[in-house]
């Protein structure tokens, strides 16, 4: 099945007459082409960025004293959780912060509810909001790739409770590895709807293919520099 590039429809890239109908089941997105794909990028991008790698743990080192990583359970590729690895970018009292700002102010608890991410978060540190602004707190996932949690392309990690909102969907995340970047991220991503979100991964899921991997990596870069990469 072609792809088609087209950013006027619902989902960028696919052009609706290219859409698979709802009830095909999502085929294993685990294979070894992909899988060697990703071990080569992600080894080439290890050594590529190292330098930044460096610059960024020294920074975290002198300007936000703490754990250097922050590592979250997510849940992969048929189930499986994992580690998933990013540079720390809250303060070390992140929980606390979030439950305050919770309990006072009804647009974030809302916001939160809906999109489990706030626009503006008090729990994020002056280096924190630079590393995610650039993106640059998800080069660890490198790691990640290398011991097979993650692919470079794919459904963006998600936390047990967030699986619940994939519902009938479920089986298209699990499909995949999740993927330093996605359909979803270069969709706009948190301008869009947790809805879209999935139907993103679904979509995903049930059309991959190296041109369609490729299309994706090729609008990353473009989308990091948008304002709703946040």
């Amino acid at each position: 099945m072609a792809n088609v590039v087209d950013t006027r429809g619902e989902l960028p890239f696919i052009s609706a007459k290219t859409r698979s109908p709802a009830h095909v089941a999502p085929r294993p997105v685990g294979t070894l082409v992909k899988r060697s794909i990703d071990l080569v990028l992600a080894a080439f991008g290890i050594l590529l960025f190292s330098p930044l790698l460096l610059l960024c743990c020294s920074a975290m080192i002198v300007f936000s004293p703490g754990p250097v990583l922050f590592r979250h359970k997510r849940v992969g590729f048929n189930g499986q959780t994992f580690e998933c690895l990013k540079f720390r970018t809250m303060a070390p009292d992140a929980a606390e912060r979030l439950q305050r700002l919770l309990e006072s102010d009804p647009a974030a608890a809302a916001e939160w509810k809906a999109a489990r991410k706030l626009r503006t978060d008090p729990r994020v540190t002056l280096l924190g909001a630079v590393l995610r602004r650039s993106s640059l707190d998800e080069l660890p996932q490198l790691f990640n790739v290398i011991r097979g949690d993650m692919s470079i392309v794919g459904p963006r990690p998600v936390t047990e409770d967030e699986l619940a909102r994939y519902a009938s969907k479920v089986d298209a995340y699990l499909a995949c590895r999740p993927g330093i970047t996605g359909l979803w991220q270069v969709s706009g991503r948190s301008t869009t709807t947790y809805r879209r979100r999935v139907a993103c991964d679904a979509f995903y899921a049930r059309n991959w293919s190296i041109m369609l991997d490729t299309k994706i990596m090729l609008a990353t870069l473009p989308a990091l520099f948008e304002d709703s990469a946040y």
